[in-house]
């Protein structure tokens, strides 16, 4: 066997596959010696040796040397074949050491298949797994098209290393702001925390260690070229900046921002905070099926509780979350259903202290019902009187009565009449009455003249 031959294709694996030339070395060896047994048909003790500088090849069983040239053309395709799976192996570990250093970090590759709802990605060396699980909500891809995830563990399958991948974990994010921006790598910035729901907003909390360099600014980009680069990539999913701080009164109200924050009573023991917010931005603060407040706590690791003015006056304005109040501000939050809204809602009872009135109050509270009720008995009958003067005045209209067999002309000369005699009726009212107050008028003239002359007899 020419040993500058067996040099050149341990050389040629090493470059081509990035296998460590000991490895190909014993694997070269592991297959001589099962070649040997195989051919010999012995179980004993043979030992194989390979000069790692000539390529010599040394061949020992039983204490007597063995010539290689003489095993076969059988034993060796055995040969060969051992020596493929050694390689193999060999390049397996070599891929899984490589994709486990590089763990946590991003990788791109080309959509080769799908596997129901996983998607297979060639990464060149392997084969990396996208699952659906781990897929951003409403992206889709196609076959051949480039796609950029996070390496998130490395398993060895049979004789290949699997790549796990994903682009929901929050350290996908975490990376693409480390390939956007220069301060991050540079650790000028640093990512304090990171707090998302995959598909619809991420919280990121940053701080600078530099007093000149603002890192929300930095973050954001001019004119949001930065951060418009990392939304694209993560299919346009909403992302909030915020300022980091220890101090916990300047901490909670940048994270629940955009909403503003009107006061903070903090509970140290149990890390827990009443954030006190305008009624008009309770809606805002909590978010969308309370996103906003629950990313704010996971980015904080503190317990928040959303309260509006209105119902911290209700309460007094008693700070703290106490765990024997807790319940009882929790159904202060509740809304409240008053007795004309629902009809199945019991009223409710209260005790109230009555006093009794004494006599003179009694008395007084009598005659005052009384004489309510005699007055309005004295106006009833007068405006009764007055309704029934005013309908008794009011002249009725007669319908002209019309028959099938009347003319046109009969019908309209019935209507005329029908006018003028309702028209002639009031005039005859108002001369009668003006008549029987002049008769009443000349009566009480003549009784004041005789009661006039009867005084001047006397």
């Amino acid at each position: 066997m020419d040993s500058e031959a067996i040099l050149r294709l341990v050389d040629s694996l090493h470059r081509d596959k990035n296998i460590d030339k000991e490895a190909v070395f014993s694997g070269i060896e592991a297959a001589l010696i099962s070649a040997a047994r195989k051919h010999y048909r012995t179980q004993d003790d043979i030992c194989v040796n390979i000069d790692r500088k000539t390529g010599d090849i040394t061949v020992e069983g039983g204490g007597f040397p063995i010539d290689p040239g003489e095993l076969g053309r059988i034993t060796a395709q055995t040969a060969k074949q051992v020596i493929i799976q050694k390689v193999r192996e060999a390049e397996c570990d070599t891929i899984f050491n490589d994709f486990m250093d590089r763990k946590g970090t991003i990788i791109s590759g080309v959509v080769r298949r799908f596997e129901g709802p996983n998607m297979c990605v060639d990464l060149g060396k392997a084969e990396g797994l996208l699952r659906k699980s781990a897929q951003i909500f409403g992206e889709y891809y196609r076959v051949g098209e480039r796609v950029r995830a996070l390496i998130v563990d490395v398993k060895k399958v049979s004789s290949k290393a699997r790549v796990i991948l994903s682009r929901t974990h929050k350290d996908f994010v975490r990376c693409l702001f480390e390939l956007e921006v220069p301060e991050i790598s540079e650790q000028v910035i640093e990512i304090k925390g990171i707090a998302r729901e995959s598909g619809h907003r991420t919280k990121i909390a940053v701080a600078s260690s530099d007093e000149n360099v603002d890192c929300v600014g930095a973050c954001v980009g001019v004119r949001g070229v930065r951060i418009k680069s990392v939304v694209d990539e993560l299919n346009g999913e909403k992302i909030d900046i915020v300022k980091w701080s220890d101090e916990p009164e300047e901490l909670l109200p940048n994270a629940l921002k955009p909403a503003g924050v009107s006061g903070i009573v903090l509970s140290a023991d149990n890390r827990s905070a009443s954030v006190i917010v305008p009624d008009e931005q309770f809606s805002l603060a909590i978010g969308k099926r309370g996103q906003n407040v629950r990313l704010a706590s996971v980015l904080t690791d503190w317990n928040l509780d959303i309260i509006t003015e209105s119902q911290f006056e209700q309460s007094g304005g008693e700070g703290g979350i106490d765990e024997d109040n807790k319940e009882g501000r929790r159904q202060s939050l509740a809304p409240s259903v008053s007795a004309g809204n629902s009809q199945n809602s019991e009223p409710e009872t209260q005790n109230v202290a009555v006093e009794e009135p004494n006599e003179e109050q009694a008395q007084s509270a009598e005659e005052v019902v009384h004489g309510e009720i005699t007055e309005e008995s004295r106006d009833e009958p007068e405006e009764s009187v007055e309704e029934q003067e005013e309908q008794d005045a009011e002249p009725e209209r007669v319908e002209p009565q019309i028959s099938a067999g009347d003319s046109v002309e009969e019908v309209e000369q019935s209507a005329e009449v029908n006018d003028v005699v309702q028209d002639a009726e009031p005039e005859a009212g108002v001369e009668e009455t003006v008549e029987i107050n002049a008769e009443d008028n000349e009566g009480t003239e003549g009784e004041l003249a005789e009661q006039e002359a009867g005084d001047n007899n006397n």
